[in-house]
């Protein structure tokens, strides 16, 4: 099983280009795209077995060895993020069988959700600096088109705006790696890791972090570089919204955990940088939420919030803090896809995503009113669902460091998180009954209810699950073992 690495990676890959010769057949195109995600889900419990029982699994691509190659590394913490990006794309597919109209999906949709994936899990799986920048522009092409498809006048303004900012944020990036290598002389994570240590002028070191901070901060929507998400966002169909708020940016996060971990782990002023940009993103994310009565605007700016807070918990730099971020990470990838797809099927069932013209929906779609309201106070932190244990560990964390008034605000967006997702409930549940749909949403409820269990099981399970995600920590918090995995030492 040494090649086990690739194996997520390469799935969507051949998978993608399988379905290019099938574009005029959608129901050939969902069956293929359905049966590839599943065999990805069961490649990735795997890969998480193969790593508790063997360790930090790496490939050599063309045995070419570290740090001289290309090495693909799989720890926990990518393997768990690989297993939760494959069962959010499932769900995603699985709610577009009826939530996309045909034209949208004839645009060759279920290829480009393939090769977004290839992008996606190829950034949680490089051991490769400049390879982790292919990755996101495998990603960034697959969502450029995407986020266009269905040729709106919003989706066609939006898309040139999302991608002039990531052109300029990749730009930025291959000249950081570049002025990182200049100092290094090596482009492998592990390798760098070892030799920027040894490097005499750390303002240098530092200056470059803050590169790095404002390239990954661009792609995980952190304050005050958030600009260009929520309108992007508002303009994608809603299973391509919920791709982009579960995964998109995650993956910026991701990558500020691993190089800061990796790369800057003794350099406090950087961390200190991130812990105060978190917790302003925290507190923007919670305005937002609470300022707009459209619902997809709502749960955008929860993304923010959420961001922050996951942020924040890496910044405290402490076990407990990490183990809290990995699992609000997951819980919030799971969570926020939920939300996103029963925003699509509140649509379908009041035609708007305005809360001023809804009404009265528990009464004629009780299933998807009382799903939402179990997602919703998951996503506000109520035990015993995920999004509680994540929070409560990020706040101890922050406890633990002596940051009483980081904690506290971390504290408090549940408060204001809950308070806006319930104003959704309210405004579209109770009250007098709109001109609502009586139509069946089986077919747009099951993926919606499928995630909202999962998310259940996750705060329900979590001492099971725990020594996985404390697994994932350890290579964050002591990166000794990921790099002599690489470097095989």
């Amino acid at each position: 099983m040494s090649n086990i690495s690739i194996y997520p990676i390469i799935i969507p890959f051949f998978t993608g280009i399988l379905l290019l010769f099938f574009h005029k057949h959608i129901i050939v195109q969902r069956v293929i795209s359905a049966i590839s995600l599943l065999a990805a889900i069961s490649m990735s419990i795997l890969l998480i077995a193969t790593i508790r029982k063997m360790g930090v699994q790496t490939l050599n691509l063309s045995n070419w060895k570290a740090p001289f190659g290309i090495t693909l590394v799989s720890d926990m913490l990518s393997a768990l993020l690989v297993l939760t990006t494959n069962i959010v794309a499932l769900c995603c597919i699985v709610y577009s069988f009826k939530g996309m109209d045909r034209d949208r999906e004839s645009y060759f949709y279920y290829s480009l959700i393939q090769f977004l994936l290839v992008g996606v899990i190829g950034a949680f799986s490089t051991g490769d600096i400049f390879n982790l920048f292919v990755f996101f522009e495998v990603m960034l092409m697959s969502s450029y088109v995407l986020l266009v498809i269905g040729g709106t006048k919003i989706q066609l303004r939006e898309t040139v705006k999302y991608i002039l900012v990531n052109i300029i944020s990749s730009a930025l990036f291959v000249a950081t790696v570049g002025y990182l290598y200049s100092i290094v002389g090596t482009l492998n994570m592990a390798h760098i890791s070892q030799r920027i240590s040894e490097v005499d002028n750390q303002g240098i070191i530092t200056v470059i972090a803050v590169l790095f901070l404002i390239v990954f901060g661009l792609k995980g929507a952190i304050f005050p570089l958030f600009f260009w998400m929520p309108g992007s966002y508002y303009a994608a169909p809603i299973p391509i919204l919920a791709l982009f708020g579960a995964l998109l940016t995650k993956v910026g996060v991701y990558s500020i955990a691993r190089t800061f971990t990796l790369f800057f782990s003794g350099n406090d002023y950087i961390f200190t940088i991130l812990s105060v940009l978190s917790l302003i993103t925290i507190v923007l994310g919670a305005i937002g939420a609470l300022a707009y009565y459209d619902i997809k605007k709502i749960i955008i700016y929860n993304i923010l919030t959420a961001v922050g807070v996951i942020l924040y918990g890496i910044s405290a730099f402490t076990q407990t803090a990490l183990i809290g971020s990995l699992f609000y990470l997951i819980h919030d990838m799971i969570i926020k896809t939920a939300l996103f797809l029963l925003a699509g099927a509140i649509f379908a069932a009041s035609g708007t995503f305005q809360l001023k013209k809804m009404g009265g929906l528990l009464k004629s779609q009780p299933a998807l009113a009382w799903t939402f309201f179990i997602a919703a106070i998951s996503l506000g932190g109520i035990p015993p669902l995920s999004g509680f244990i994540g929070k409560l560990l990020i706040v101890q964390g922050g406890f633990e460091r002596q940051d009483y008034t980081g904690s506290f605000i971390v504290l408090l967006s549940s408060l204001f998180v809950l308070l806006s997702v319930l104003k959704v409930f309210i405004k579209a549940f109770w009250g007098a009954e709109a001109k609502n749909t009586k139509a069946s949403l089986k077919a747009l409820l099951l993926p919606c209810i499928i995630l909202t269990c999962l998310s259940f099981f996750i705060g329900i399970f979590s001492e099971s699950i725990y020594p996985y995600i404390s697994l994932a920590t350890e290579t964050l918090l002591h990166p000794t073992n990921y790099i002599e995995a690489v470097l095989k030492e």
